[in-house]
């Protein structure tokens, strides 16, 4: 009884992908608002546009990348990035694509 707890409340406390997250919108969203510095595809051997942003590829196969660490990165605001403000579904969408591009 107490495994199935413990696992009843892990299946609760995980944040699952949103229904509405679709990577292919999200490629999309990639290179509309972010291919002008980053390097957005699967390519292993692309370069990014300016050599300070990393590529999306490489983001996807850091460790500490998470659904959840993808999504607080994209709602708040960072000193060397554009403000650019999207949707919650937009960043759903954003982060499935990362996340497929590192196989997660």
């Amino acid at each position: 009884m107490r495994i199935a707890l413990s696992l009843g409340l892990v299946f609760i406390a995980a944040p699952a992908m949103a229904a509405s997250a679709d990577p292919t919108t999200g490629a999309q969203i990639a290179k509309a608002e972010c291919a002008s510095c980053h390097a957005v595809g699967a390519d292993a051997d692309a370069k990014s546009p300016d050599p300070k942003a990393p590529r999306f590829i490489d983001v996807a196969n850091m460790p500490s990348t998470t659904e959840l660490s993808l999504k607080v990165f994209l709602r708040s605001s960072h000193k060397n990035m554009p403000n650019i403000i999207l949707a919650r579904e937009e960043i759903d969408s954003l982060a499935s694509y990362i996340l497929g591009l590192g196989g997660k």
